[in-house]
């Protein structure tokens, strides 16, 4: 009898799921950005330094991309993020350039294989 009993249970925990209503998805809040006093600057150098609260991030223009500049290269911008919003723009750039990779090809970012590769297609 035991076994009896225990199986209409089963029964009822496997049909019970099935007979909830679906729940409706959450409204997604849209994210308002104002971006109408935007300056838009161009940087091919990046360095990377920080404590132990923040991160800070300065953008430049390195004049000499090839070899060891020989002028300091002039840093323009600066950043400075919190570690979770750090990881929250590791992420978002990550994705980013895979997709682009996955559209463009890898990309390669030692200066010296990239002037490298012509010349072994030619």
């Amino acid at each position: 009898m035991a076994k009896e009993e225990k199986a209409p249970e089963v029964a009822e925990e496997q049909q019970a799921p099935a007979e909830q209503p679906a729940r409706p998805a959450p409204p997604q809040a849209q994210l308002r950005v104002d971006d109408s006093n935007i300056v838009a600057l161009y940087a091919n150098f990046c360095r990377v330094t920080g404590t132990p609260e923040e991160l800070i991030i300065d953008f430049g223009l390195n004049p000499q991309p090839i070899g060891i500049p020989t002028e300091p290269i002039k840093v323009g911008q600066r950043i400075i993020v919190n570690f979770f919003t750090a990881k929250r723009l590791l992420a978002a750039l990550s994705m980013s350039v895979q997709r682009h990779e996955a559209v463009f090809g890898v990309l390669e970012t030692d200066i010296n294989k990239r002037l490298r590769m012509p010349q072994a297609a030619g």
